[in-house]
């Protein structure tokens, strides 16, 4: 039998995803932008993985508003193919940031500093911190391994987004040529665990 609990539960990560929804558009659009113009592979791939983000929380929203129109689960073989489909694109993420730091680092080449990607590197902490907090929460409540798998992807964010902190930090105070692409091996290290998380379904925060 549903709990009577379980609509209300089912609305707070409704809510939850679309926040994630809309912080995700900004991250990716702001560092994918900043990133591109600075030349810094770190700040790029860091919005490249946020807009693989922003698809898994289209699905997610997409089963929860089904479950709450419809009052029954979403089919869990499709929330399977999503997170498989999501963990193809991160691996792809992963394949490209190695071959593209690994080339950085042969030719000698660095990337420069980006102001707006500090910003929104800073700014992702605390937001993925209280939203892996949550939904891992509500996860618990509900029994969904999707919620609790976008839990650790908000927490892996966080992460990511220490790493880009740290990397663009360098890059102001050192400026040497390295940082970038040996700051982007720090960011392929959490991108292949949000990968391998996502393919096998064994996401934890």
């Amino acid at each position: 039998m549903q709990s009577v609990h379980r609509p209300s539960l089912v609305r707070t990560a409704f809510r939850l995803e679309l926040v994630t929804l809309a912080w995700m558009a900004i991250e990716a659009i702001v560092a994918i932008g900043a990133g591109i113009v600075a030349g810094s592979l770190m700040v790029t791939a860091f919005g490249i993985d946020s807009l693989i983000e922003l698809g898994s929380a289209v699905v997610l929203i997409w089963r929860l508003r089904v479950e709450l129109r419809d009052g029954r689960a979403f089919p869990e073989a499709i929330e399977h193919r999503a997170s498989r489909i999501a963990g193809l694109l991160l691996f792809a993420l992963a394949a490209y940031l190695f071959v593209a730091a690994g080339w950085r680092l042969w030719m000698r080449e660095g990337g420069g500093f980006s102001p707006p990607g500090l910003i929104v590197a800073t700014l992702a902490i605390p937001v993925m911190y209280l939203l892996a907090r949550r939904k891992l929460a509500v996860a618990k409540q509900l029994g969904s391994r999707a919620m609790r798998a976008d839990a650790a992807e908000s927490a892996a964010c966080l992460w990511l987004s220490l790493v880009v902190v740290v990397g663009q930090g360098a890059e102001l105070a050192i400026g040497a040529w390295w940082v970038d692409p040996v700051a982007s091996l720090g960011v392929l290290w959490f991108v292949l665990r949000e990968a391998r998380e996502a393919w096998f379904g064994n996401a934890c925060c």
